[in-house]
């Protein structure tokens, strides 16, 4: 098993290595570029995502469609990663990290469009779509889009499951000496309840859930920051000299080059957004919108929000957090993270251990969605109750199982997703130029798609 496990961090430290970089990081600066920077509309965007489209096809709103997206993609990555980012590559990090998700929201919008384009109206009348749908209706590569169905299948047990279930019974563990198999079974519960529903059940919770856990961490973030107010333009300082310039330990900070800087914050950045991984625009497809420009607009807003806002003030955080307390240890991310908000005193552990018991339950909410759509695309719809079922069960063996090999390979999968999924994009780039003239330059942002795209 070990050597198992040796093997499948061997391949996950390939895959996401510079190749995978440069591939991704690439493809935002390509989309952005012949997009016209679309980044510009993101209050146009954000504005769409909190209005209803009346009379528009589709299974839920923009909001809830955003809102599912948005708990799939905010989860532990979000807190212990953005601090692992800054362990490993220094306060540059923060910044290449920020700067990923501002080129990424081109690749986010680039999604949401193909997904609306591309989606088709299931035997049961729901709305199905995501990149298996465009590599098979927009290029005919039907082998290319089952392929990203399974990698995306397998994904949401991992990533998406095993991982965020492990988490959750570590922090009530830690915090308040509950057995781990006692939150398997209790949050197993709470995942059945929801996921059985389907797409409007898990969206209604995901619309309950996002705003009010983004709302409180965002608090707490900003409470962290008016304490350490006086360490704030020190921080920011730092982190963007520490971006272009190598850096010598000192200040409670480890030494890193530009390149490991910019390594371990783009990295994080494009692991924490999940922008041109493939998985968000598969619930965008559900989204009820008049044309694929409105939704893609919608979906760009969640790289905004994950990246943008929330990963850049847990940076902010961190870095303020460690030149005011120079006591904070910096042996690990999860250290880091917690030592930060032990700094409010009476609320920052509870607050940050509520951040990340919700952040990953959202997040398992979410890529259940993602697992049925990919299952359903393999086998059709009578595999779903069987996937649900496996997928509840999973929730519990990961809250009690040791998951090194299932952090490998989850993070093999997600990487395999990016591939097929990039590919698709860059290829109807042309199309994604054309439909964002049409409705989006051309101020026809309110007309109605016609029913061939439908």
């Amino acid at each position: 098993m070990n050597e198992l496990n040796d093997i499948l961090a061997q391949i996950s430290g390939w895959l996401w290595g510079w190749p995978m970089i440069i591939m991704l990081l690439g493809t935002h600066l390509y989309l952005t570029v012949r997009l016209r920077f679309p980044q510009r509309m993101i209050f146009t965007a954000i504005r769409l995502s909190v209005q209803k489209d009346p009379g528009a096809s589709g299974d839920v709103s923009q909001f809830h469609s955003l809102a599912t997206a948005l708990a799939a993609t905010i989860g532990t990555g979000n807190i212990v990663g953005m601090a692992t980012a800054i362990a490993l590559g220094g306060p540059g990090a923060v910044l290449w990290c920020w700067l990923t998700g501002v080129f990424g929201i081109s690749t986010k919008y680039a999604e949401g469009l193909l997904a609306i384009k591309y989606r088709v109206k299931g035997a049961d009348g729901n709305m199905q779509g995501g990149p298996m749908y465009a590599l098979e209706r927009g290029l005919g590569w039907k082998w290319l889009a089952v392929l990203f169905a399974l990698f995306t299948a397998i994904a949401s047990f991992g990533i998406g499951n095993m991982v965020q279930a492990n988490a959750i019974s570590t922090v009530t563990a830690e915090s308040y000496q509950i057995s781990p198999y006692l939150t398997g079974v209790f949050i197993s519960i709470l995942v059945a309840m929801v996921v059985i529903g389907g797409v409007k059940s898990i969206a209604k919770v995901c619309g309950m859930l996002v705003p009010f856990m983004a709302f409180f961490y965002v608090v707490g973030c900003i409470i962290i920051l008016t304490i350490n107010s006086s360490f704030l333009w020190p921080a920011l300082k730092l982190i963007c000299v520490s971006a272009f310039t190598p850096t010598a330990a000192g200040g409670g900070f480890i030494g890193a080059t530009v390149m490991t800087a910019a390594r371990f914050g783009i990295a994080r950045g494009l692991f924490s957004n999940e922008s041109g991984m493939g998985s968000a625009p598969i619930v965008a497809a559900a989204a009820q919108t008049r044309n694929p420009v409105r939704q893609a607009l919608v979906s760009s807003s969640g790289t905004f929000w994950d990246t943008v806002v929330i990963c850049a003030l847990t940076g902010l955080v961190i870095v303020s957090s460690v030149l005011a307390y120079p006591d904070i240890s910096f042996d690990n991310g999860a250290t880091l993270t917690k030592m930060a908000f032990a700094k409010i005193p009476y609320l920052g552990t509870p607050l940050l251990t509520f951040g990340l018991m919700t952040f990953a339950f959202s997040t398992i909410l979410g890529w259940c969605y993602y697992g049925e759509r990919a299952v359903e695309y393999l086998k059709g719809k009578r595999w779903v109750t069987i996937y649900r079922l496996f997928f509840i069960l999973a929730v519990f063996l990961g809250s009690v199982a040791n998951l090194a090999i299932v952090w490998n390979l989850a993070d093999c999968m997600n990487a395999l997703m990016a591939i097929p999924n990039l590919i698709s994009l860059l290829c109807l780039s042309g199309i994604i130029v054309q439909e964002t003239k049409k409705y989006l330059w051309d101020g026809q942002l309110d007309k109605d798609m016609t029913e061939d795209n439908c």
